[in-house]
Formats: C-alpha cells, sequence, structure tokens
C-alpha cells in the first residue's frame, strides 16, 4: 500500500477527496508528512478519515488541514463534529476555544487528546469541554493520562467539579528539589573517616576550654 500511494504521488497526482477516500482510515497512516502537507484543505470535506491510530505528527498536520477546511463553519454547531476525528492533534488554544461552546465531548475522545494539549487544561475548561459527560471523567482518574492531569491540578480547583476527583495539589504545598552536593574532596577515605571519627573530641575540648577559660 506505502509503494502504491508513493508511485501515485510520483506520477504527479493529487491528494484529492477521491484518493484519500482510496487510501481511507486504513491506510493513512503510511502518508508520509511531506506527502500530508501537499493535500489541498477542502479536499477534507469530501474524505471519511480517522488519523487517530497514526503518529502525533500526521495527527497534528491532517488536524491543521482539517481545521482550514471546515473553517468556514467554525461558528455552526456542526463544526465539532466535522472536526471530531481531527482533535488528536489539536493545540491546547484551540481546545480552549471548543470549550466555550458546549461540545460535551465524550471522556474517550477526551483521553485521546494530545498530551501537551491535555496537560495544559484547567478544571474549568475541562468542564467546558466535557459538559454533561463531565461526571464520567470520575471513572477515568486512577487511569492515563486523567491521573497525571489531575496530579497537577490544585485540590480546590478539582473540588469545583463536585465529582469527587482526588490527587491534586494542596493549598501551600511546594516541591522541593533536593540538592545534588559536589562529590567530597580527594583526601583519601581514611582520612576523611579518621576526621569524622575526632570530630566529637575535639569540639569536646574546645568547649572545655572555653569554660575553663
Amino acid at each position: 500500500a506505502s509503494a502504491a500511494i508513493k508511485r501515485y504521488l510520483e506520477l504527479g497526482k493529487a491528494l484529492n477527496a477521491t484518493a484519500l477516500n482510496a487510501i481511507g482510515t486504513r491506510y493513512v497512516c503510511l502518508v508520509n508528512a511531506t506527502e500530508l502537507k501537499a493535500i489541498d484543505p477542502p479536499s477534507l470535506k469530501l474524505a471519511s478519515l480517522d488519523p487517530s491510530a497514526c503518529s502525533q505528527e500526521t495527527k497534528n498536520i491532517l488536524y491543521e488541514k482539517a481545521k482550514a477546511a471546515f473553517s468556514d463553519q467554525h461558528h455552526l454547531p456542526a463544526y465539532y463534529e466535522l472536526i471530531l476525528p481531527y482533535l488528536g492533534g489539536a493545540p491546547a488554544v484551540d481546545l480552549r476555544a471548543l470549550s466555550k461552546d458546549n461540545v460535551n465531548m465524550n471522556v474517550s475522545t477526551f483521553v485521546t487528546l494530545r498530551r501537551d494539549s491535555l496537560m495544559s487544561l484547567t478544571p474549568a475548561e475541562v468542564q467546558g469541554l466535557l459538559g454533561l459527560n463531565l461526571p464520567e471523567l470520575a471513572r477515568w482518574q486512577y487511569r492515563a493520562p486523567v491521573r497525571e492531569w489531575i496530579q497537577v491540578q490544585k485540590q480546590s480547583e478539582l473540588d469545583k467539579l463536585h465529582i469527587g476527583l482526588t490527587g491534586g495539589t494542596q493549598e501551600g504545598y511546594i516541591n522541593i528539589v533536593t540538592p545534588r552536593f559536589p562529590a567530597m574532596s580527594s583526601a583519601p577515605l581514611g582520612t576523611v573517616a579518621m576526621a569524622l571519627h575526632l570530630l566529637p573530641a575535639l569540639l569536646l575540648s574546645f568547649l572545655m576550654m572555653s569554660i575553663l577559660s
């Protein structure tokens, strides 16, 4: 299939809607980044693709193509359903915009979002995205990537969702990074050990001399 796609493109053929439908979801992951970037966005309006099993790079490229293809419908209720198969490549800024549109995203879609995008969302933004499906998030709270998302949120913000999410950071807590101390001097270990052994005696002698003086 990969060879056939390559040969098709070498003949100067375009990845139009007919070609994309012929490639389909089964083989779209075989198309390389350079070839994907050559897709004319309007072609996606007539193609039926689902890149969820592809690499993150493929998802990112196809999302941008789909976003351009459906840009004229961005403010219509149908936009979410049109862009849905490609949301695995959506940047955080676009997800924040969707969170204001009452899209009622399924949790099964939420957990397949781009990881860096998902991790940057606030509890309020996640609530906006999931809408009526928000209670379902509680079933995922001990599974990736929801667990990792919870751990970087303030517990007080998670509590505002009222779905029982736990594991966020508590107010007033800070992360303490243990410093790495440089290695001890190159003095022989025996010398160092002797110095540590004699230290209490030396301190006691100093104390007695201070009292007697």
